[in-house]
């Protein structure tokens, strides 16, 4: 799924990087000694979280408008986009066997011509599931 949310970035007092929040996501929160530092922890943040309320079927808010955001002097507003699809294939690398059944015909073919069944099962399968995605924009 594709998400699109408003994050927050406020500077740490010291001046030694900002925190970063995304108020729509309770606890998804963390910093950066940078703002393009806090902007990538955060977006990593995000798309964890958003994984995990997948998995779990937790309920994910719809993002607010940024109007309606409550915002500190001095905070930055900047919308972050998460796929987690993308973040699924990127962070969780486990194979898992899957049998299939496919015509004999078939597998004779694939073999002559060096066709790699799983991969492309894989890249099918991946394409039907970024072709199923639903932008949450608001």
């Amino acid at each position: 799924m594709k998400y699109i949310y408003t994050a927050l970035f406020t500077p740490i007092e010291d001046g030694s990087g900002y925190y970063a929040k995304v108020p729509d996501l309770p606890g998804c929160i963390t910093t950066g000694n940078s703002l393009s530092d806090a902007i990538d922890q955060i977006t990593d943040a995000m798309s964890a979280w958003l994984v995990v309320a997948e998995d779990e079927g937790e309920p994910i808010a719809p993002p607010s408008p940024q109007e309606k955001l409550s915002v500190d002097g001095g905070t930055i507003c900047s919308l972050i986009s998460a796929d987690t699809i993308e973040y699924r294939a990127q962070t969780d690398t486990r194979a898992v066997r899957k049998n299939v059944s496919l015509p004999s015909w078939m597998v004779r073919l694939a073999d002559k011509r060096g066709i790699n069944c799983s991969q492309v099962l894989q890249d099918a399968l991946r394409t039907l599931l970024d072709n199923s995605t639903i932008a949450h924009t608001h």
